[in-house]
């Protein structure tokens, strides 16, 4: 897709962080733009932005986990634009930072819940609507390179967004008749409020196995600044779209990340290649601790956070020695 003119665009995650930066870029394209948000104080804030620029931008209180509200925010789209959208940005997400085997079932439904269930629910709720529509269109889904890896502080996290990487192959194979494209994009950090995603974790998904307070949140506060713009962000997806890139991969020698990825599954395959591994994550956490750990660092504070621990009384679990 090359001509994104008068295109009803609806993002979710729309009014903060790579959801904003991706109604920014592509409301300039020309986009009418749907944003919907589970938080209406960003609803507000990204709206004054947008009646500033007089850019037809039309806001929806979402929380993308409800299949209800979701079906009628579609809905709204089509009364108010005429149709239903053309493109579709799966963008909202969340996560939260602890080790694997303190993890609640909590933990795994809220996380997985948004950044895959949410996703899901998005691709259910609009494909047939596009399909039906017979324009074609674009859908967009904003995963991870943490998709691509597991981690011990991120299970939750890490295995929603594998499943989105698959899901999106599956979409883009199986969505081509209809001319209908899709792309998977897979930042590494992105200055965002992702920080702030428990503000937004629901009362009776709060039980949680990881040491979350404000400290953490300050911390990733500081983490994510590190982090990719997301206008930056969003015009590099905007030309995997112009190009029809299934995955787009926006860190730098992104061909060498996913050559260590690919031969790190070939490794774990064989007893020489888990040695081999091990050695090749040796490597790799020394070069991250001089690459992150300094005194200015992303990684700057972690410890004194408690990031990435368990819960104090979870006295079983093991504490991180240091921040990787």
């Amino acid at each position: 897709m090359k001509d994104f003119a008068g295109k009803v665009l609806f993002i979710t995650g729309g009014a903060s962080g790579a959801g904003f930066g991706q109604a920014k870029v592509f409301s300039e394209a020309g986009c009418k733009v749907v944003i919907a948000d589970i938080r209406q104080d960003h609803l507000d804030e990204a709206m004054a932005y947008f009646r500033d620029k007089k850019a037809d931008v039309h806001a929806i209180r979402l929380d993308i986990t409800d299949r209800q509200a979701y079906a009628a925010a579609a809905d709204e789209v089509e009364k108010v634009y005429g149709s239903p959208p053309q493109m579709l940005f799966n963008t909202a997400g969340v996560n939260a930072f602890g080790p694997a085997e303190a993890s609640t079932f909590e933990d795994y439904d809220w996380v997985m819940g948004v950044c895959l269930g949410g996703v899901i629910n998005g691709m259910v709720t609009f494909v047939p609507r596009i399909i039906r529509a017979g324009k074609g269109g674009y859908i967009a889904t904003t995963s991870s390179m943490g998709g691509f890896m597991g981690g011990s502080t991120t299970a939750p996290y890490s295995a929603a967004k594998a499943a989105v990487n698959n899901l999106m192959e599956s979409y883009h194979q199986a969505l081509k008749p209809y001319g209908i494209g899709v792309s998977c994009l897979c930042p590494g950090g992105i200055k965002s409020n992702i920080a702030e995603a428990s503000y937004t974790r629901p009362k009776h998904l709060e039980n949680t196995g990881y040491n979350i307070n404000d400290k953490t949140i300050e911390f990733m506060r500081h983490h994510y600044s590190f982090g990719i713009d997301p206008e930056e962000l969003a015009q590099i997806l905007k030309k995997g779209i112009e190009n029809e890139q299934l995955f787009i991969i926006p860190v730098p020698d992104s061909e060498k990340m996913l050559r260590d990825i690919v031969e790190r599954i070939i490794n774990y395959a064989t007893p020489e290649g888990m040695k081999r591994q091990e050695e090749f994550m040796k490597k790799r956490m020394e070069e991250m601790r001089k690459r992150m750990g300094g005194d200015d660092g992303p990684m700057k504070g972690a410890d004194e956070a408690g990031w990435g621990n368990a819960r104090q009384d979870l006295t079983w679990v093991k504490k991180r020695r240091g921040p990787f």
